[in-house]
Formats: structure tokens, sequence, C-alpha cells
């Protein structure tokens, strides 16, 4: 690291919560009514929110706008419907990204079985919801979804949604940002990975215990917000799931 290099560590336990008789959630950025002036973003990355949502539950139709909203199942499996007329059910490994553009509402329940037919569950779903914002306001609302292999993600970091040129063509969810891609992997004990090289990284370990090289070990819930870093190694101490955002700009730029 250079003189210049930022390794910002943000404890799990620091979070603020939103924590609703449904609904426990973690935030790693201001949010809701949980708003702090000194902690509303890092690069472009808004929103990164770790939420557990009980089953026949959830998030009612809602709008958005002007936002990249990238959601990664952990455990579960968590149904999508929107007023463009998508729905889903998203699951660990099938990356979803939803542009809100000049305006979409959308729905987010723990409740598969209304479309599967499946019966119903008493399982909490666990996913990490991203936010970054649009290259451009106004643009059309939109929707993507992604199935990334188990195989591929325990090789080290994938990306999963990207929008700069350097990913194009590469297997990811195209997100509407030139500056900005998701990374994420699945480690086992011993498994190592290096970060990219940025001027703002955000490391999150959504799963369990890693050791950041330089800055020790990162528990399940950290965060590590890094500026004008990269090439740090990631190694598991357990079975470890983290998700890295590579961002070429920010929003204080």
């Amino acid at each position: 690291m250079t003189t210049t290099d930022i390794v910002d560590i943000r404890r799990a336990a620091d979070r603020a919560a939103t924590t609703l008789s449904w609904l426990d959630s973690k935030h790693s950025f201001s949010f809701g009514g949980n708003y702090d002036p000194t902690n509303t973003h890092h690069g472009l990355l808004l929103v990164n929110n770790d939420d557990s949502v009980r089953a026949g539950a959830g998030f009612e139709t809602h709008p958005h706008r002007d936002m990249e909203i990238v959601t990664w199942v952990l455990r579960g499996s968590l149904v999508h419907q929107d007023s463009t007329g998508h729905s889903g059910v998203i699951y660990p490994g099938l990356a979803q990204r939803m542009s809100a553009g000049r305006g979409i509402l959308h729905s987010e329940k723990n409740d598969a079985w209304t479309l599967t037919g499946d019966p119903s569950h008493s399982e909490p779903v666990h996913f990490v919801q991203m936010w970054v914002v649009p290259d451009e306001a106004g643009i059309a609302p939109g929707y993507k979804q992604l199935e990334i292999d188990d195989e591929l993600l325990r090789g080290g970091l994938v990306t999963i949604a990207s929008g700069r040129p350097a990913h194009a063509g590469q297997a990811a969810i195209t997100i509407s940002n030139r500056h900005a891609a998701l990374h994420g992997a699945r480690l086992e004990p011993g498994d190592g990975t290096e970060l990219p090289h940025a001027p703002y990284l955000h490391l999150f370990v959504a799963r369990g215990e890693v050791v950041l090289e330089g800055a020790g070990p990162l528990h399940e819930g950290d965060a590590v917000r890094l500026t004008a870093s990269g090439g740090q190694r990631i190694t598991a101490t357990e079975p470890s799931e983290i998700l890295v955002w590579e961002m070429h700009a920010s929003l204080a730029a």
C-alpha cells in the first residue's frame, strides 16, 4: 500500500438497523430513518443492506427512481414482481439487477410458493441488496438476471454485475454505470483471492470469516472501504462468501 491508501474497516455490530416483526435489516450506509450525513456512500455505492425476511412476508409494492439495484441472495428465495411485467424467484447464485430509471414499482417477498406451487415453508430469506447511481437519469426502467455457476464462484472473484467497458462481453449482468462493477466469491478455508485495483473498493463479508492482508480478520457482516487501493489478498478461515464493488469514480468527485 502507498501513503495515499485508506483502509476503513466498518464492523458488523456498528451498523444501523431496522428491526420489524418480519424484517431484520442491517445498513452499511444511511438508509431510511437511519440517517448519518457522514455515512451516505463510498465511491458510487449508496446502499449495502443485509436483509433477513421471514417466510410469508416482505416488502410490499413501492417505488424507485434513478437507481441501479443489485440483489444477491445468500440463503432461501425471494420473489420479485415489478411494474414492467417482470416476476420471478431469486435464489443463491442467481444475480438480479433492476434499473429503476425514470420510475418503477416493485415488491420483494419471501413467498416463492405463490409462483412455484411448492409447499410453503418457514425459513427466512437472507440477501444483500446494493444500490449504485446510474450514469444518466431518466433512462427506461429495466430488469436482468443471470445465474452464476457455483463452481465458477469458488474459483476466485467473479464479475457479477458491471457497466465497465473492460468487462464487455463477459458473463455478467450489465448495469448503467460505466465506472462500477460488482465481484463475488465463495471461499473455503485456506482459499484466497486478490482485490482488484481501483480508486474505490468496498469489500463486504456476506458470510463466514476472512483475513484481509494488512488489515486482519474480518467477520460476517464486516465491511472495508478502500481508497486508492487494491491487490491485497483475502484468505478464508472458514467457509465464506464475499462481495466486492470496484469503482472508478465517486459521487463526491
